[in-house]
């Protein structure tokens, strides 16, 4: 198989696909090359850390594969669809329907319960408030905080925020889930059971799973690891 052809066979199994993909920031009169060619590719069921300090790129390269950013230069498939060129309007309809997002920091709506903040982007989507409640529920259940529904953010300890950040970014069964230090503001033992629910998740659903993380020790239990190198993903 010519290397071509193997490229073409990984993105049609993939999910997500970085193909030769630059980002670079101007810094005054100097460009910073941030990506440079950067290719990957992330399958259904899989999970990939990516294993990088600040200031590495891991942030703008979640923001590519997530489509908040586009490249300079390179492709970004998400399901075989080439997605950089795509208006506004579609990009945003693929990240509503395809991707979910959890950051460090939970960014719950403080006014609303954590039933209330799962059930929101459902109901966006388009399903009643009856459905995006009942489904709600069933991941709070599976998060073990079914006795917490009705709280809000401010009467959650840090890793009951973060399990409900979690139930929110997979409410709409996306297919793909990206993932930006989500223990690291955690203390360890809590960052442990978080990143154990948080794997069960995608596994018991086929989510395919990028996570930006300084763990080695959770990083170490994923299916693959990756490191930026001069603006390329490098296997581990």
């Amino acid at each position: 198989m010519t290397a071509s052809a193997s490229t073409q066979s990984a993105q049609e199994t993939a999910v997500l696909s970085l193909v030769d993909v630059d980002r670079r920031y101007k810094e005054g009169d100097r460009a910073l090359d941030i990506l440079s060619g950067a290719n990957f590719t992330l399958r259904p069921g899989e999970t990939v850390a990516l294993v990088a300090p600040s200031g590495a790129g891991k942030s703008t390269l979640l923001h590519i594969a997530g489509l908040l950013d586009r490249p300079d230069a390179g492709e970004i498939y998400v399901d075989g669809r080439a997605c950089s060129k795509l208006s506004d309007e579609a990009r945003t309809r693929i990240r509503r329907l395809d991707i979910g997002f959890v950051y460090q920091f939970h960014h719950l709506l403080p006014e609303f319960t954590a039933v209330e903040n799962i059930a929101m982007p459902q109901m966006i989507r388009g399903l009643s408030k009856r459905e995006a409640n009942s489904r709600a529920m069933q991941l709070l259940k599976y998060m073990k905080l079914e006795e917490r529904v009705d709280h809000r953010p401010s009467e959650l300890s840090g890793g009951e925020q973060q399990r409900v950040a979690i139930a929110r970014a997979v409410a709409n069964a996306p297919r793909i889930l990206l993932a930006d230090e989500p223990t690291g503001n955690l203390d360890p033992e809590t960052a442990s059971y978080v990143f154990e629910v948080l794997t069960g998740l995608v596994r018991a659903s086929g989510l395919a799973a990028l996570f930006a993380t300084h763990n080695l020790d959770l990083a170490a239990q994923m299916d693959r690891r990756i490191i930026l190198s001069k603006g390329k993903v490098v296997e581990l």
